[in-house]
């Protein structure tokens, strides 16, 4: 079982920043589960394009309004906290943050946490060994 809180996190290599947004890197490749979890607020006034050529996102607004653009179909959809959209097709897309968005976001497959947005807004994807669990006592 493994318990992680975001106190544990901020500040350490596992708290990526940029100018629009910060994220929490909570459940990581290196846990080998199949997923990554993130929790993630985007800067209010801010407009961030993000393209996961590599890998699926969904991602659950927990509180902060704003909207969110598919740049495939033009398509406008308003987000607030209870939202949650699912970029299931590689989306291009564009976030625009009316106030502070914090989201909880799951990637597949799981990132590393040293992934960086290329000038495409695309995540590369990289691997890494996991961390077996500890067998358990019979």
């Amino acid at each position: 079982m493994l318990v992680r809180t975001l106190d544990e996190i901020t500040d350490t290599d596992a708290d990526v920043k940029s100018e629009n947004w910060r994220s929490k890197r909570i459940v990581l490749a290196k846990e080998g589960v199949g997923f990554s979890v993130h929790e993630t607020t985007l800067y209010a006034g801010t407009e961030s394009f993000f393209w996961y050529a590599n890998h699926i996102e969904a991602v659950f607004i927990t509180s902060g309004e704003g909207e969110i653009e598919d740049l495939g179909t033009g398509e406008v959809h308003q987000l607030k906290p209870g939202s949650l959209y699912l970029l299931n097709d590689h989306d291009k897309h564009k976030v625009r943050p009316r106030t502070d968005i914090t989201c909880v976001c799951v990637f597949n497959p799981p990132v590393t946490g040293r992934e960086v947005h290329d000038e495409n807004g695309v995540y590369p994807l990289v691997t890494e060994p996991t961390t077996e669990p500890e067998p358990a006592a019979v």
